[in-house]
């Protein structure tokens, strides 16, 4: 008997896909949550912390273009059941640590899985979804990242205070595998799911007939490194991207240390800043379809809604520091990560490149941003122990125009996807 369609499949897919992120950076941030609890525990000052944050940037910089390369072969089902698997073994692992030696390790084999989330998310975002609502979808896909770091706060937090900071280590990688039986059911391309209604497929399949006139092989990494779009995506991950870091690895230990606040006030209060961050991203691609609705052009949309946050983020990366009160400090670091994710970097890919295209390119912007993410968590170590926080903050206020240039620049108008063909076999 042939099952029901379901109705508005394609934003369904988007939501599973958004939780997969969710549960990436949960498990990431497990560690941050219970950095100060670790480091007494274990003995390891900040300078420590620094080194384990920064192995796993560097290891997953470069298993991040690495990713992006097998996402492409393998496809987004297959990659997804790969990976999400391999990095929830890699967070109960962390259990075994007993030092930064260890902890290295543990992060570098996580760093070696975890990045493969965002090539096949966008992968899968291109292939469900025509060009005008991919910034949505992907703002759905990535606002995940912020909801697991709102999740990890409360949960790891609490899970660590009842049983102690292993326990929430292997709580929040065995929730992977519940994820991984649902996507195996649930998740195949439009051309072959059984519950997409016809109009719905045709709707999708349609607005992918252009780009399909572009390419129909997988082009090699090396044309697609000669491309200045690619550029233009890898630079405005290489600018913004350490921010992300900054924000996810330091906010907690910046609420205990800056602000006073002990593991149960930051279980309870530092979400908010993690669930602007949710905001944030729904809000880049919202805004831009809001807009487009009204009559902009795609490249319009989306570039204005850069340029506002790229001036706003002046401003609110300035007041941060100058905040007088916990709670003050906590609504203004919710008001700039609100603004981060607003920006919406991780979306150009999709924007530009046909979908056999996307997963390198995203990933090469991932190597890029892991690589100068990795250099700034030593940096970040230092400055933090010696100046604060406020350095760190005004470096950060310049990023995203200068990130806004790149993309206008390089990649010029969005919304148009650049050919790029195989060459002719001899």
């Amino acid at each position: 008997m042939k099952k029901r369609p379901i109705k508005h499949l394609r934003w369904y897919i988007a939501i599973l896909i958004c939780f997969a992120s969710e549960l990436n950076y949960m498990d990431r941030n497990t560690l941050s949550v219970l950095k100060v609890t670790i480091q007494k525990a274990l003995n390891f000052d900040d300078n420590g912390y620094a080194l384990i944050t920064a192995t796993f940037l560097w290891t997953y910089a470069v298993a991040y273009v690495i990713s992006g390369w097998v996402v492409d072969r393998l496809g987004s089902r297959r990659g997804f059941l790969v990976f999400v698997s391999g990095w929830s073994i890699a967070n109960i692992l962390h259990a075994l640590a007993t030092g930064v030696g260890s902890f290295q390790f543990y992060r570098g084999l996580l760093a070696t899985m975890e990045p493969a989330n965002f090539p096949a998310g966008i992968k899968a975002v291109s292939e469900w979804f025509p060009m005008r609502e991919r910034a949505l979808a992907v703002g759905i896909f990535n606002a995940g990242t912020a909801l697991g770091n709102t999740l990890a706060v409360p949960v790891a937090a609490a899970v660590a205070l009842a049983y102690g900071w292993q326990s929430a280590f292997v709580f929040t990688g065995a929730i992977g595998f519940v994820w991984v039986a649902i996507w195996y059911f649930a998740y195949r391309l439009p051309q072959d799911h059984p519950r997409l209604s016809e109009e719905e497929r045709q709707l999708i399949l349609a607005g992918r007939e252009a780009e399909d006139q572009t390419a129909h092989e997988k082009p090699s990494p090396w044309q697609l490194l000669k491309m200045p779009a690619t550029w233009g995506c890898a630079l405005a991950r290489l600018l913004t991207d350490p921010i992300s870091y900054f924000l996810f690895f330091w906010t907690p230990s910046y609420l205990e240390k800056e602000r006073g606040f002990d593991l149960k006030q930051v279980g309870m209060y530092a979400w908010i800043p993690f669930a602007a961050l949710t905001l944030g991203n729904l809000f880049s691609g919202a805004m831009p379809r809001w807009l487009i609705s009204r009559g902009w052009s795609l490249n319009t949309a989306r570039k204005g809604t850069m340029l506002g946050v790229s001036l706003a983020m002046l401003i609110l990366c300035f007041v941060v520091t100058q905040a007088t009160t916990p709670v003050m400090a906590v609504l203004i670091l919710a008001a700039v990560m609100f603004g981060h994710a607003a920006w919406g970097n991780i979306t150009l890919p999709a924007e530009s490149f046909h979908r056999n295209a996307v997963g390198f390119v995203t990933g090469f912007g991932g190597f890029l941003g892991g690589i100068a993410g990795g250099i700034t968590q030593l940096v970040i170590g230092s400055v933090v122990t010696k100046y604060g926080y406020g350095p760190i903050f005004a470096v950060c206020s310049v990023m995203y125009l200068a990130a806004l240039a790149c993309v206008h620049f390089l990649i010029g108008e969005l919304g148009i996807i650049r050919q790029v063909k195989a060459p002719a076999s001899a």
